[in-house]
């Protein structure tokens, strides 16, 4: 079939939308687009996603031993079982300057840059990790970067810490968090409409006729192949409308049975497990269409108190976060389970020889390895090959050794996408191993 080199980000378009769509046999999508080097043909971009949990986990139950399919691994992290030959598990890197406050907010505000937190209410960190990637690699797509969550946040103090450190992970500069979505619906506007589109129709019906004439330039197995993803795009918009619907009210609830005053404007999806699972979703959508190459995804916020009824707890996390019983174990699974869900709806998108996963780089991570605040050391994995430049079924350890810093790992993390600085944050030095 006859090559055409297309706009990508450009070739589904309506009133005010546009929508990319997923790789595909038939034509060459990727081009010169591409940042770095790939071993795979037609070569995909790669992707970055950051997956925050609040809180730390389960101090007996995070751990991981072993190699490849041997690999063993503690309770918390089981859900990701099917997913160890493709995850690094790494032990004993930290932030020094986070441990200066000891507390929530200044263990969260540098966890993905390393960088001096203000005090006293101020508010100045450092441009995050993710950021200095949206800035290089991301600006070929639609949306450089994008910062989803599934809880506000906080602008209180906390001993005498601004609580927008533990409300934000990803940093446009040192004095401005990424402005953070926790809207489903208005995060999937970003990715599929412009802003000239202000009407309520589906974005699939506004790309339609266009959807259906370049149906009948492509291969049957393309074809198909289209017809999944337009059929994913429209059961994620289905699902937004019925959450939106369901009222608004989440995590910590008053003492009274129903509200004294009328309901807020629907948005936020009551639910906090279906909340967590949209996002997921989207950040994957964005990914698969290239809408974004760049997403960070905060589950909660640090000093979160969230409410997980769906798994019988009823105790908030953060004062959950302080026992280490069985509630607390299903809720460090519950959050593994979206890393698990995200690892394999991107495994299932397949990109010529390879799939998404293979052509992401997951970062889990929290901003404590425990609930007592224990930040000496974090916990860290990394999920997925990185184009072919990340090797998972490993296990590393720097509990020991002399460069045991998170932003030698960010460091390293650049590298993968062709953007080797001297130094970043606190480091001049890569984690050769990764």
């Amino acid at each position: 079939m006859k090559i055409n080199h297309l706009n990508r980000r450009k070739f589904l378009c309506g009133l005010g939308v546009t929508m990319a769509i997923p790789w595909m046999e038939s034509f060459s999508v990727w081009g010169s687009e591409t940042t770095g080097k790939s071993n795979y043909k037609n070569e995909a971009p790669l992707r970055l996603g950051v997956i925050f949990s609040g809180n730390g986990f389960h101090s007996k139950e995070w751990w991981a031993k072993g190699n490849g399919k041997q690999m063993e691994l503690g309770q918390v992290l089981t859900p990701i079982v099917p997913f160890r030959e493709k995850m690094l598990f790494i032990r004993g890197l930290y932030n020094e300057e986070a441990l200066k406050g000891n507390i929530h907010s200044s263990q969260t505000g540098n966890l993905l840059s390393g960088a001096p937190l203000a005090s006293g209410g101020a508010i100045r960190s450092g441009t995050s990790f993710d950021q200095i990637i949206a800035q290089h690699y991301g600006r070929s797509t639609k949306v450089p970067s994008l910062a989803i969550g599934c809880e506000r946040s906080n602008p209180g103090i906390h001993k005498n810490y601004s609580m927008l450190y533990s409300s934000h992970i990803s940093w446009s500069s040192p004095t401005c968090p990424t402005p953070l979505e926790v809207y489903p619906a208005l995060a999937f506007d970003q990715l599929f409409k412009d802003n000239s589109y202000r009407g309520e129709k589906s974005v699939l019906d506004v790309v339609l006729q266009e959807a259906n004439h370049f149906r009948r330039e492509i291969s049957s197995t393309d074809q198909q192949k289209l017809d999944e993803y337009l059929n994913s795009v429209r059961e994620v918009e289905r699902r937004i409308e019925q959450a939106s619907q369901r009222g608004e009210v989440q995590g910590w609830r008053p003492t009274i049975e129903k509200p004294n005053i009328e309901r807020p404007p629907a948005g936020m999806p009551q639910d906090i497990a279906e909340h967590m699972r949209l996002m997921c979703d989207i950040m994957v959508l964005g990914f698969q269409t290239d809408a974004t190459r760049v997403c960070t995804l905060k589950l909660n916020n640090d000093h979160s108190y969230l409410l997980f009824q769906h798994l019988g707890v009823n105790v908030g996390h953060h004062e959950l976060s302080h026992k280490d019983d069985t509630a607390w174990l299903r809720v460090n699974q519950f959050f593994v389970e979206q890393l698990a869900y995200i690892a394999q709806k991107l495994e299932m998108i397949q990109e010529g020889e390879s799939t998404a996963l293979d052509n992401s780089m997951l970062l889990f991570c929290s901003s404590m390895l425990t609930g007592r605040h224990q930040a000496n050391q974090l916990p860290v994995i990394l999920l997925g090959g990185a184009g072919g430049k990340l090797q998972g079924g490993r296990v590393l350890d720097y509990l020991e050794k002399p460069n045991r810093k998170m932003c030698s790992l960010y460091l390293s993390m650049l590298g993968k996408y062709d953007i080797h600085l001297k130094e970043f944050g606190d480091s001049q030095k890569k984690l050769e191993e990764v």
